[in-house]
């Protein structure tokens, strides 16, 4: 007789719990989205995270792009600071309003020069016409634009003419070519020569008329001495015959008999 109450009463309780039980959930259910909805639609986080600043560098090329920033030395390292870059809007508002710098003849055979003899890949566009200045960004691997480009452009002719003294422009199967490469090859040079056969080059059409302009040679091969030209074959070989052609190549920081020399130290 007691059990009844009991059970009844018990199983009234279970009935009154799922209701309770539901309702928790969906207030649950409710609070997490309008907590969603506030952070993605109203706080609106930003989730992009910036470029690192970089700082410059021992030779002086700059990592960070943004100036205005402060560079105290206090900072964290570089891997830990975080900046905006400028709107899009910004950045190419700058790159129109900075010119383009502007290379005089030498600049140009100088940052030719180098481009062709750092990849046998490297070859100047069929598009430009070799009787006008060529574009810089072409041939030289920095911004033209940058305010240091100045500064650049003179670091690659002093190095371009020192890393490569001397500099042959020939024909392959052509004989005055043939000579040149002998007389060059005699000397065994320190470095030695760079030897360009521009007829080979998919980019002969423009490159032949271009050191044309900017050396006044009217014909191949073309021999480059510190950067300057030498003159016609009949002009190298009068220096050849008098001497006067290594002492222009020594001047201009090669080694005539170089393995040799070296041999003996």
């Amino acid at each position: 007789m007691s059990t009844l109450p009991v059970s009844s009463l018990l199983h009234s309780l279970q009935h009154q719990r799922k209701p309770l039980n539901h309702r928790a959930t969906s207030l649950a259910l409710i609070s997490l989205i309008v907590v969603s909805f506030y952070i993605f639609f109203v706080a609106r986080p930003s989730l992009d995270l910036a470029p690192i600043a970089l700082r410059t560098d021992a030779l002086g090329h700059a990592g960070n792009t943004h100036p205005s920033l402060p560079q105290d030395k206090d900072d964290p390292p570089p891997s830990s600071r975080l900046f905006r870059l400028p709107s899009d809007a910004s950045r190419k508002t700058v790159a129109v309003n900075r010119p383009q710098i502007t290379l005089d003849e030498s600049q140009e055979l100088a940052a030719v020069a180098a481009f062709v003899a750092a990849l046998p890949q490297n070859m100047i566009p069929r598009s430009i016409d070799p009787s006008k200045p060529i574009d810089p960004q072409l041939v030289l691997d920095f911004d033209t634009r940058s305010p240091r480009a100045a500064d650049e452009v003179n670091q690659i002719v002093k190095h371009v003419w020192a890393r490569y003294p001397v500099m042959l422009f020939t024909k392959l199967h052509h004989a005055n070519s043939r000579e040149v490469r002998r007389i060059v090859s005699n000397l065994d040079l320190r470095p030695p020569p760079v030897v360009i056969e521009v007829d080979q080059r998919e980019d002969a059409d423009v490159l032949i008329p271009l050191l044309h302009r900017l050396t006044s040679s009217t014909d191949l091969p073309l021999m480059l001495i510190g950067g300057k030209p030498v003159g016609s074959m009949d002009i190298i070989r009068d220096l050849n015959e008098s001497g006067k052609l290594h002492k222009l190549i020594t001047n201009a920081g090669a080694v005539i008999d170089g393995a040799k020399k070296k041999k003996g130290h």
